[in-house]
């Protein structure tokens, strides 16, 4: 699916507000988060737009894959590997999805509880 015009990671993975990407190749971006629910907090998404992981189909395993490995490269690049982090990702209204396009957070930087809320 192409790049959504209005979508707002769209246009950050274009690079339209300038974002600083932690990581990047030529399929995913990383940057920090707006609103932290963590000290360390990173979003990796697709450059290509999709909705969610529900919206994904066989044809997305090879870039499913490919934002899971930036979620590990961004916690070995943050120094966070070591000590732990958590990746979430949120899928529809009930699962707390606020963007629609498909996103990782990691989370890090101090003990994470669970249940997650």
């Amino acid at each position: 699916m192409a790049a959504d015009p209005g979508c707002v990671f769209c246009r950050i993975a274009r690079g339209e507000f300038g974002t600083r990407f932690l990581h990047q190749t030529a399929n995913v971006v990383a940057f920090a988060d707006l609103h932290p629910q963590a000290p360390v907090h990173v979003l990796v998404i697709p450059r290509q737009h999709l909705t969610s992981l529900g919206h994904s189909d066989a044809s997305h395993d090879a870039l499913l894959g490919e934002i899971l490995a930036g979620v590990r490269q961004v916690a070995v690049n943050l120094g966070v590997a070591e000590t732990g982090y958590r990746t979430v990702l949120n899928t529809g209204a009930d699962g707390g999805q606020s963007v629609p396009h498909l996103h990782a957070h990691l989370l890090a930087g101090r003990p994470l509880g669970w249940p997650p809320g």
